[in-house]
């Protein structure tokens, strides 16, 4: 039968209605995002409910050029639509605004078999093209919610110049644009603000883990 999901997304501060298909009656659950950093902003995570075949990224490997434009500048629409065109996912919804330090927000999503998974992303805004990734969270059978922590990876897309003419969070502002000369290539583990540029690594660095992710049944 025809299911509709919703994807909120903060950034147009609109609400997109997005046909799918689904197997199987859905069950709703909340996906909670903690920010661990001290400084560091996360855009808007998406969370995207999957099968077991389905990957957001892959460490070692090039990042789609919809992660990419998710890792350097918060944009999520992007991937939530590349993830939603496969027909390996059931859901896909964008939190309703970003996660300060400290701070937690939620994500509602819908759940059917054999759409059993969900994985959660999001930017971490003051750098070139860092961000955050949890994988094939399974969904808890029971009411008892599933917590795992998340590091922050470099999507490999964009130097980590830590210039601000580069970078579209505080104190620089610099969204839409990219200086791709010198980048890595690949998805890696990230290493942090090094304050070779406009950015004071005592301001602005962050350690591993760099979000909490849980899952839970709604209700």
């Amino acid at each position: 039968m025809n299911k509709l999901t919703r994807l909120a997304v903060a950034a147009a501060c609109t609400t997109l209605l997005l046909p799918l298909s689904a197997h199987a009656q859905s069950r709703t659950f909340v996906v909670s995002v903690t920010n661990l950093t001290q400084s560091q902003i996360i855009s808007p995570p998406l969370a995207v409910v999957h099968d077991r075949r389905v990957e957001l990224f892959e460490v070692g490997t090039e990042a789609s050029d919809s992660l990419a434009l998710m890792a350097e500048d918060g944009n999520p629409v992007p991937l939530a639509d590349d993830m939603l065109a496969s027909s390996h996912v059931f859901d896909a919804a964008a939190a309703a605004g970003g996660v300060m330090p400290g701070a937690t927000v939620e994500i509602t999503v819908q759940v059917a078999h054999p759409y059993n998974f969900i994985s959660v992303v999001g930017m971490l805004v003051t750098t070139n093209d860092a961000f955050f990734g949890v994988q094939s969270i399974p969904a808890p059978r029971d009411r008892g919610p599933i917590s795992v922590r998340a590091p922050a990876y470099d999507a490999g897309s964009e130097v980590d110049n830590e210039s601000c003419d580069f970078i579209p969070g505080p104190p620089c502002g610099s969204g839409g644009v990219r200086d791709t000369v010198g980048a890595e290539g690949f998805i890696h583990i990230h290493s942090g603000i090094q304050g070779h540029g406009d950015l004071d690594a005592g301001t602005w660095d962050f350690n591993n883990p760099v979000a909490r992710v849980t899952v839970r049944r709604a209700g």
